[in-house]
């Protein structure tokens, strides 16, 4: 995996001040991150700033100018990142390098974490998924991604990495949208970098224990397979806090931690977030 990823910088020419100080300045851009399918880019423009990525609307910059950008594991290979305001325009052209993804074999799970089929079973799941959409639908106005993020566990093996097709005895399956980190049950999770707490249940069928993390500007994170869950849905937590403990509960074969990463509905890979920080300077 290249983890060294594409950084990248771009500031406006003194012309772009032109207008004078009685008007706003056309936003500046500066943006880091890594330019692969389930990567990112951290962005700094002027505060409140409309972001967009090839034309389409994103929401807006915070009030200190930061914002994210999400590229989905299938993504596709350019992404034009705009931001404007009422003076004008900035665009970075990005060029997103194609994913190395794997192919994943798990034989000898139960049948209904495979293919349910009994109606209690498929109402049950029905219900969990409202009650996950929900955590999922929160958009806190926050920028808590800017000083990066640290890893959620540590001493851990990476058993599977992000976007590797899966097949589940036998049958194929969707991409696994998580990277899986291998450690004893009971290692305590620490929340990678600030943010709230959008949802934590225990017992969920596919998931077991699960606890969501708005990261602010859309930016969701998850964990899995929680033995213990230490939070609540509307909790602040702060980065290196303790949100729960590593399990096997729900769809797992053996104790590890699921980490997931959400950006408005795109699938990101979270361990690419690790070690980068936003753009501190226009």
């Amino acid at each position: 995996m290249d983890r060294r990823g594409v950084l990248t910088g771009l500031t406006l020419t003194a012309a772009a001040f032109a207008a004078g100080r009685a008007r706003a300045a056309i936003p500046g851009l500066a943006i880091s991150g890594r330019y692969q399918q389930g990567g990112f880019a951290f962005g700094l423009t002027s505060p409140r700033a409309e972001v967009s990525v090839n034309g389409e609307a994103v929401g807006r910059a915070s009030k200190a100018g930061y914002f994210v950008v999400g590229f989905d594991r299938d993504s596709p290979l350019d992404a034009a990142i705009s931001t404007s305001n009422a003076s004008g325009s900035s665009t970075h052209n990005a060029v997103i390098k194609p994913g190395n993804f794997d192919i994943q074999r798990i034989n000898g799970l139960n049948e209904d974490l495979v293919s349910p089929s009994d109606p209690k079973l498929l109402a049950r799941i029905k219900a969990e998924g409202q009650r996950k959409a929900v955590g999922f639908a929160s958009d806190i106005d926050a920028d808590d991604f800017r000083t990066g993020f640290i890893m959620p566990v540590k001493g851990a093996r990476l058993a599977a990495r992000f976007g590797g097709q899966r097949i589940l005895n036998g049958e194929p399956k969707r991409p696994h949208y998580g990277a899986d980190l291998a450690c004893p049950t009971g290692t305590p999770i620490r929340s990678p970098a600030g943010g709230v707490v959008t949802f934590a249940e225990t017992g969920l069928h596919f998931e077991g224990g699960l606890t969501m993390i708005d990261h602010g500007q859309g930016l969701i994170s998850m964990y899995l397979h929680q033995s213990r869950i230490d939070v609540r849905a509307g909790q602040g937590v702060s980065q290196g806090q303790i949100i729960g403990a590593v399990g096997m509960e729900g769809r797992a074969t053996g104790p590890h931690l699921c980490w997931r990463m959400r950006w408005r509905g795109r699938n990101l890979d979270p361990t690419l977030m690790v070690g980068v920080k936003a753009p501190q300077i226009l």
